[in-house]
């Protein structure tokens, strides 16, 4: 089987799926037709005996994926909104594909693994990650909310780790992404390609046994007891005040960090972790995902974010709100309405 779309590409060899997200000039950033092309594979793949299980990778050397398309999301924000309502709605099912996947799926998180990289590798039910993973969910530096399911494995990290992820949008380790609960299993970068040839000879588990390692300490779990402190407070100015009166000085860089980041989708961050820990599935977060995504290309923010980010490219985002004192609590529950068509399982 090969896959009709060269920026996916998927085939079969010795009972093994394998697909590739080949868009390395972009950082194998997803768009509509590779989530298009992912899900008719692993749907495939699902009802053919002769595949035993999934492997996915990146093409090239700069890692899994680094997002969604968010240049694309920011013409249709402009427009409206319809092309990025499609595309999150096709990439959340998707996800919940993946989530619920009957046989081994085991994703590569090699390298720079972002966004909708997460969504696509983090659901998996064998996760790999390496030494030269750079895991994040960065999305509050744009004004949009971690979504993919993010907010998922986000309210389900060891106390409130997943909270300062959310927040901050730092990128994290190999690590620290099993320590959070993102990833299962650590394979050095050098050893991928036997790892992969062993899963091709002789099965996953196998391969699992000869060359997965014990994972390095997380630096991020170091820093539980600050982290555990000062995120435990109720709204996000309370959180950024703990953390900047902290003695740490890894709080005090967070709460700097937090202070460039959009207000209102940090404040909608915060809830939406928060409600996503209260929701029993994937597919709930999910659902949940789409009402806040859609309701965020109304806002001023997600266009503004990408355009500093990512158009211009000045790095100087004009945030409105400006501060998060000015965030009220019916800004931030407009964002939890339901969508018109919501998404549905």
């Amino acid at each position: 089987m090969t896959s009709e779309s060269d920026e996916v590409l998927a085939r079969v060899e010795n009972g093994i799926g394998l697909l590739t997200l080949n868009r390395p000039q972009a950082i194998n950033s997803l768009n509509l037709p590779m989530v298009t092309a992912m899900t008719a594979a692993l749907s495939t793949w699902a009802d053919d005996p002769a595949v035993a299980a999934v492997v996915l990778s990146g093409a090239g050397e700069r890692g899994l994926c680094a997002g969604g398309d968010v240049v694309a999301i920011y013409h249709s924000a402009k427009a409206d909104g319809a092309e990025a309502r499609r595309f999150w709605h096709d990439e959340y099912l998707l996800n919940a594909q993946i989530g619920g996947y009957g046989k081994p799926y085991v994703s590569l998180m090699d390298g720079i693994v972002m966004g909708g990289g997460v969504g696509v590798g983090a659901h998996a039910n064998t996760r790999v990650v390496t030494d030269t993973t750079k895991m994040a969910m960065p999305e509050v530096g744009i004004g949009f909310i971690p979504d993919v399911g993010g907010t998922y494995l986000l309210s389900r990290a060891p106390g409130h780790l997943g909270l300062h992820a959310a927040l901050t949008g730092a990128p994290f380790s190999g690590a620290d992404a099993i320590a959070l609960g993102f990833a299962d299993h650590y394979v050095p970068h050098a050893a991928l390609g036997d790892f992969t040839a062993t899963i091709l000879a002789e099965g996953v588990t196998e391969a699992l046994q000869r060359h997965a390692v014990e994972p390095p300490a997380s630096a991020l779990a170091a820093h539980r007891d600050w982290i555990d402190e000062c995120y435990a407070h109720d709204t996000v100015a309370q959180i950024v005040t703990a953390l900047a009166g902290h003695v740490s000085a890894d709080a005090n860089a967070a709460a700097e960090l937090i202070g460039t980041r959009s207000p209102i989708a940090c404040s909608v961050t915060l809830e939406s972790v928060r409600r996503a820990g209260e929701l029993a599935t994937l597919e709930d977060v999910l659902i949940q995902e789409f009402r806040v995504s859609s309701a965020s290309l109304h806002s001023h923010d997600l266009v503004e974010g990408i355009r500093a980010q990512l158009v211009d490219k000045d790095r100087n985002p004009q945030w409105s709100p400006a501060t998060l004192a000015e965030v009220s609590s019916a800004d931030v529950e407009s964002y939890f309405a339901p969508a018109e068509p919501d998404l549905v399982f």
